[in-house]
Parts: C-alpha cells; sequence; structure tokens
C-alpha cells in the first residue's frame, strides 16, 4: 500500500532527518526525559525515536496512520529512559493529523485530546494526592491538545481564506455574466433604435426611387426625388442623434427628446405622403382618456411599434386605409394598426423580418403583450403595454 503514496515533501523529509538527529545526540551526550527508568537498556529509546521519526515522511499522506503510531510510538517511550526528541516528533504528529487529515478528524482530535487531558489530570490528582500532579495534566495538555488545538486553528483559517477566495471567483464571474448580458442587451436596443428610427425613411427611398426608375414621368421623378430627398434628410438627422447618444453616453449632458404617443398625427402625416404613390391612406383614432401620460419607456415603446407597423404598410400593404387605434386605461396601453392584405402592383421594399422580431422585444421588455398576424382582409399588430411605472420596473 505505502507504493501508492506519493513522495514525501521535501519539507517533511528535513523535518524527519533533523529530529531524528536530535534524538541521537541527545542520547548520545546523557541527555534523557526519565534517566531513572531502567525497564529497558539505553538504546532502547533510539527505537521509538527512529519510527516516529520515520512517520514524519508520512505527516502529509497518511496522517492517521501517523498519528496512531506516533501515539503506540510515545507510550513505548516512557518505559525506556526517554527521549525529548520523541515527545516534539509526537506534537508534530497530532499537528499534522489535524491540518492534513479528514474533516471529521479535524473536528474530533481537538475535543478527545481534550477530554484526554481532563482525565488524566483527575486521575493524577486522585491517584497522588499532591499539587504537582496537576503537572502531569498540564504536560499531557502540551503534548496532544495544545498542537490539536493549534492545528484546528490553523485549519479553520486556511477553509475560510479559501471560502472567500471561491467567493471572490465566484462574484467576479456573476460579474462577468452581468456585463456579457448588458452588452448583450444595449446591443440589442440599440439595433432596435437603429432600425425603427432609420428603416421606414431608407424603405421609403427605396420604394420611390424604384418608381422613378420604372415610370418614364418627369412629374413622377420631380415627386420622388422630393420625397427621398425629405426621408434622407430626416434618416441622417436621427442617425446623427442616435451617434451623438452613443458617443456621449458618459457625459453629463441633457437627454434628447423621446418620442410619445402625441407625435404619432406627425407620425402618420409623413406616412400619408410617403404613401400616396402606393394608394395607401392613414388614420388615427386616439381613444386614451384624459390623464396624465404613462412611463417613458411606455410611450416609446408604443409609438416604436405603431411607426415600425407603419414602415411594414408603406412596404407590404395593398392599397387602402391603414388604421392605428390607440387605447388606454390605468392598466394598459394598447395600440392596433390594421393594414389592407393582398398583392399589390408597383414597387416593393424588401423585409428581412427584423421589424416583428423589433416590436415583439419591446412589448415583452415592458412585461406586454404582442401579436401580429392575418386577420381577414386585413395584417393587424396588436400591443398591450403596461401603463404603470411598477410594471416598467419588474
Amino acid at each position: 500500500m505505502l507504493t501508492h503514496l506519493p513522495r514525501p515533501h521535501r519539507h517533511d523529509v528535513l523535518l524527519a532527518v533533523v529530529s531524528v538527529f536530535l534524538g541521537i545526540g541527545l542520547w548520545a551526550v546523557g541527555a534523557s526525559s526519565s534517566p531513572s527508568r531502567d525497564l529497558l537498556p539505553d538504546w532502547a529509546v533510539l527505537v521509538p525515536l527512529v519510527v516516529l521519526g520515520a512517520m514524519e515522511l508520512l505527516r502529509r499522506s497518511a496522517p492517521r496512520v501517523t498519528l496512531a503510531v506516533g501515539t503506540i510510538g510515545v507510550v513505548a517511550d516512557q518505559f525506556t529512559v526517554g527521549s525529548i526528541a520523541t515527545v516534539l516528533i509526537f506534537t508534530d504528529l497530532m499537528y499534522a493529523a489535524v491540518v492534513y487529515g479528514k474533516p471529521a478528524t479535524a473536528r474530533r482530535l481537538p475535543v478527545t485530546t481534550g477530554l484526554i487531558t481532563v482525565a488524566v489530570t483527575i486521575a493524577t490528582l486522585v491517584w497522588l494526592r499532591t499539587p504537582q500532579a496537576l503537572l502531569i495534566g498540564v504536560l499531557t495538555g502540551l503534548v496532544s491538545f495544545a498542537p490539536a488545538l493549534t492545528g484546528a486553528t490553523l485549519r479553520n483559517h486556511r477553509e475560510a481564506a479559501e471560502a472567500a477566495r471561491l467567493r471572490a471567483e465566484q462574484t467576479a464571474l456573476l460579474a462577468e455574466m452581468d456585463r456579457t448580458q448588458a452588452v448583450t442587451a444595449e446591443r440589442a436596443r440599440m439595433a432596435r433604435e437603429l432600425h425603427d428610427m432609420v428603416a421606414n425613411h431608407l424603405s421609403v427611398i427605396a420604394i420611390h426611387s424604384t418608381a422613378a426608375l420604372s415610370i418614364d414621368s418627369p412629374a413622377t421623378s420631380r415627386d420622388a426625388l422630393g420625397v427621398i430627398r425629405e426621408n434622407s434628410v430626416q434618416g441622417l438627422a436621427e442617425m446623427r442623434r442616435l451617434i451623438g447618444l452613443l458617443r456621449d453616453a458618459g457625459a453629463e449632458r441633457e437627454p434628447g427628446a423621446v418620442p410619445t404617443l402625441d407625435g404619432l398625427e406627425a407620425l402618420l402625416k409623413q406616412a400619408r405622403t410617403n404613401g400616396a404613390a402606393s394608394g395607401l391612406d392613414f388614420v388615427l383614432r386616439d381613444e386614451r382618456p384624459p390623464g396624465p401620460p404613462p412611463p417613458a419607456p411606455v410611450e416609446l415603446a408604443a409609438y416604436r411599434i405603431v411607426q415600425e407597423s407603419l414602415t411594414n404598410a408603406l412596404k407590404h400593404a395593398a392599397p387602402g386605409t391603414v388604421t392605428v387605434r390607440v387605447r388606454g386605461s390605468d392598466d394598459l396601453i394598447g395600440v392596433e394598426v390594421g393594414s389592407p392584405y393582398g398583392e399589390r402592383s408597383g414597387p416593393r421594399a424588401p423585409g428581412s423580418g427584423a421589424g416583428l422580431i423589433g416590436m415583439r422585444e419591446r412589448a415583452e421588455l415592458l412585461g406586454g403583450e404582442f401579436t401580429a398576424g392575418r386577420d381577414g382582409p386585413l395584417w393587424r399588430v396588436r400591443a398591450s403595454l403596461p401603463a404603470r411605472e411598477k410594471a416598467v420596473e419588474a
């Protein structure tokens, strides 16, 4: 079995060699702990010394074995003239058994040695009936209880330090995960804002530029160029505003204007101009009751959902009327956009599907609901958003 044990630590080898040679040196000069004992020859004191010295090599790898052998050796040493080196080696083996042993052993040894110290003290007092008997109890405590208690204290400090290190690593890992999630969420938010602000203008530019190329009419081209210019200017303004917010995110500055539901009429006016060539008309039905406006995140989400729905209508809707309905209550803000569903002639702008994903994300981030799909002759988009600050924070 010993062949499977790891190589002794170099400090343990040094400790074993020094301890044994110290004991041999003390024996050579005649220094012993009990020179009056003559039960065994003087050289017999070297046997427990060498055995316990060999156990020092295993103090880390087999602490329970070394403690058992060390206990037998220190008891055997009492039948010889005795060596202080043997006793010192035993105290180190007791210390090592607590520090390197199993957790159960580390918990039991201080209690066990403490009880043994008390028992030895009481027994010697009863037997000898002299105050000097207390010295035997003190020596027993110094040899067994003191090293066990020292080892337990050191082990507790090491375990506490290891636990603190693990907590620090876990905290750092959680912080990194939070940072990664925050970066991902911010990138998704930036993508939604960029798409909602710019896609509308670019879609109109694509539709009208296609119309200008396909219809050889000076009046049509002139109207298309006017719409293209207006939307390109507005798109550039929106882009500059977004870039400015990104550049000055860490600086103290006044917050930029956030679109609100009161701006839907202007949004539909622009959509009427852009959709005139496609035979689209836009109607707003604002059914909100009078009262304070909902929180800014709710208004922004509702505005962007309507804006993206109008963009999709300009790209895909058949000729007809696009109806925007806004409803409100104490608990919910509802927006609904219905556009004619069907084939249409004329230029169309390609779609990527990111608009529906962005609208759904906006609603779900606020704890709301979002649906989009065909409803008879209409393509209907519905969103229900919480109208209270508490719901927004959740």
